[in-house]
Formats: C-alpha cells, structure tokens, sequence
C-alpha cells in the first residue's frame, strides 16, 4: 500500500541518459537501478543499441556490459533520437570520435531544435557534420581522429559541455569547456567517480585523456525536475504535507525548489546522502502562500526546465512574476516562452511575452480553457497542475507527451491531489 501523501518521483532523466553511455562506454560489467523508463530515455538506450551495445529491456534492476571507450560499431540504421535533445547531442559527441558515420533523425519537434552548438566544436575538433535542413536534423556525424580543444560555448549548455567532454573521453585527448553560468555538471561528476581525471572550476570543466572507464554501480536518484511538480502541489494544497523521498540535490538542478522557498514556500529538506556523485534528499512539502517575484541571472540554468510550471504556480496563487535571462526556452521542445504565455493568456491569465521570458500579472478568479501543449511534456504537466485545482476547468490537448520523461505523471498527480484535498 503507498503511504498517503509519499510520492516517489522516477529516475533522473540526466542522470539515466549518462548512465547508460557510460555503461555502454564502460569495460566490464555494470549495474544500473532506478533508471527512468520513459520514450527519451529509451530513445538513448536503442541508439547504444544500434551502435553494438547489448543492452537489456530497461527495468528496475538490471546489468549490461560495456564495449569499452574504442568498441562501438557501426550502425546499419539510422538512429533514431525521437523527441530527446540529450540523446541526439550527446551522442553526437560519443560517435564524433568513432571512425564511421552515424546518421541521426528524430520526431517533428526534435528535427526543428539547433545541432549547431554541437556540430561547431566538434567540427573544431576534426570531425564532420552534413545537414539536410539548416543545422536540425537529419544529421549525420562523420567521426574520425579527433584533437583536443578548449571550447568557449557562450552560454549555458549541459549538453554541448558534455558532448565535447564526451567526445574527449572516446578519442582519448584533453577537453576543456567554458561556459558564460555553470550548467549542470553529472557528467563531469559522474566521469570523476569512474577514474577519469577529471578538473573544474566555476564555469570550467576538462578532462585528460583515460585509457578505460570503469563500470558503474549506480542507483539513480529522483528526478528533480519531475519532483517539482509534486512540489507545487504540495504547496498549492490546502492541508497535510507532500513527501518526496531520493530527490536529487545537485546544485545545478534545484533553481525551482530555491526560488519558490525564497517566495515562501515551506519546502524542508531532510536524511541528506550521497547517491551517484550527488546529493540526494528527502522534500517535505507543506500548503504555504507566494509572493511576487522576480527571476533572472545566474540561478536561469538551474530552473530552466521548471520555468514553464513557475509561471503556471504564479497564475494559481494570482501573485506577479517576471522572468528574464530565459531565451534558451526558446529552443525547447517547443518555444517555451511563446507556448506559456499563449496558453496562460488562454486560459485567463494576464501574460505579456518578452524577448527573454514573461512577465505575468496578478488576477483572481477561475480558469478555464484548452491548452496547446505543441506536443511538449513540460507544458502538459504545468499546466496539469493548474488543471487539477478545484474550481478550474482547464482541458490539456494532448496529455499523452508526458511519457517523455514522467509516464505515470497523472496518476501520481491524482492520487497526491487526493491525499491533500
């Protein structure tokens, strides 16, 4: 029987993603447990495939061996990425130093989203990038010998530091990535915890060259991202308390978490540990009431995924929010400021779009609507959360595009809503 008001939210994304190249990359045997199951993840694990790995039906609790940092082979067929920019980016870098071509496709959505961030440096570095539209996929990477580099990426970009990094690591030469803000970083992390000599900084990350990777041990942690949600149900309830157990903590990804305490929430973070190179926790979450806020700067990179359900946790409490240093939403899954603001208009909300994020304005009352998700999981579940508040009538399109990265979104959300009704 689940314990009323515990939600268990599934692996990271980021971390699953890693943990299956690197196992893939990895000599020996490795284990991986809590892995997410979802259609990005799965979209990672059937390239690996493709490219000679043998990985097992993903599931709870599993093994795989790896091939080594030189064993990839060739694939007879296109890899297909689906709708995960993770996957496509970072292997990109994996196969941009193998000495073969890969051809890369992926759905509708993914097929519009930049490779360019990813194709520039790795081209620097001596492989070659052929693209059918603009510099979307197709794509297809002509690996090869590969020199090291220090890249400048101009921005802050978890995935082009670690397919750089990545790419280091399988050609076997020296890396180094500056960023303009500090990215998440599990990669660099979890390439430390496997013997690669590994050095960072604040916005700096390099590695020498490894002649073998160890295979992992890994039980993978919550995923905060998917964790939020559960948050801003906890705190949007009108009694008991939300528990969230094995909650990545990395610094990188708990902006959402740090912001709305800021605004007031009572979020309590307790039975701190180390899981996979990162912290892990437990949340306790409470009804709590926001205030305005202002959002932009150096904590954007951490919250950036979350920035859509903010602005729909700002509708619901009827408070004013502005967000700003945020244009990297605009190469999303969707064009995520455009996509908010469209749809918070929508439904009642008073929301202006900017540039580089939104402002949205204090109002009262119930909202009602259908929203436009333009297939995009994160703008399914925010504004799944302001559809499950009493009083709203809020129709989201296609609730479905969740299983991209939390399946049973849903019904964890049902049966949360129940406990704290």
């Amino acid at each position: 029987m689940t314990e009323r008001g515990v939600v268990r939210v599934p692996g990271d994304k980021s971390i699953s993603h890693r943990a299956l190249i690197l196992a893939s990359l990895a000599t020996g045997e490795s284990r991986l447990a809590g892995i997410l199951d979802s259609a990005d993840v799965r979209s990672t694990a059937g390239i690996l495939r493709n490219l000679g790995v043998d990985i097992p039906e993903l599931s709870a609790d599993f093994r795989l061996t790896g091939v080594g940092l030189r064993g990839l082979k060739p694939s007879s067929s296109i890899l297909d990425a689906g709708n995960s920019g993770t996957t496509v980016r970072l292997m990109a870098g994996v196969t941009a130093a193998c000495e073969f071509s890969s051809r890369f496709e992926g759905d509708a959505s993914l097929s519009k989203r930049p490779m360019k961030r990813v194709s520039e440096p790795l081209q620097a570095m001596g492989a070659r990038f052929e693209f059918a539209n603009g510099d979307g996929l197709p794509m297809i990477v002509n690996g090869g010998v590969l020199k090291g580099i220090t890249w400048n990426t101009r921005a802050a970009s978890g995935q082009t530091k670690s397919a750089i990094l990545l790419a280091g690591l399988v050609a076997g030469v020296r890396v180094s990535v500056i960023e303009s803000r500090k990215s998440r970083d599990h990669t660099e992390r979890m390439l430390k915890s496997l013997g690669v000599a590994v050095t960072t900084g604040d916005l700096t990350a390099a590695i020498l060259p490894a002649v073998s990777l160890s295979p992992l041990d890994l039980t993978v942690p919550g995923d905060p991202s998917s964790a939020a949600y559960m948050v801003a149900i906890g705190i949007l309830a009108h009694e008991g308390e939300v528990r969230i157990p094995d909650v990545c903590m990395n610094a990188t990804r708990i902006g959402f978490i740090e912001t709305v305490a800021s605004m007031g929430a009572h979020v309590a973070v307790t039975s701190r540990r180390a899981i996979a190179g990162d912290d892990a926790a437990t949340l306790i979450v409470r009804p709590s009431v926001l205030r305005n806020a202002k959002v932009g700067g150096d904590i954007i990179p951490a919250m950036i995924d979350e920035l859509p359900l903010l602005a729909c946790v700002a509708a619901a409490y009827g408070i004013s929010l502005e967000v700003s240093d945020a244009s990297e939403l605009r190469v999303k899954e969707s064009d995520r400021i455009a996509t908010v603001v469209q749809n918070l208009r929508a439904i009642g909300v008073d929301a202006e779009e900017r540039p580089d994020g939104f402002i949205i304005r204090p109002g009262h009352g119930k909202l009602r609507g259908v929203v436009k998700t333009e297939g995009d999981h994160r703008i399914a579940m925010s504004f799944g959360i302001l559809a499950s508040l009493a009083g709203n009538s809020i129709e989201i399109d296609d609730p479905d595009c969740v299983s991209v990265s939390y399946p049973r979104f849903w019904q964890d959300l049902e049966r949360i809503r129940s406990d704290t009704a």
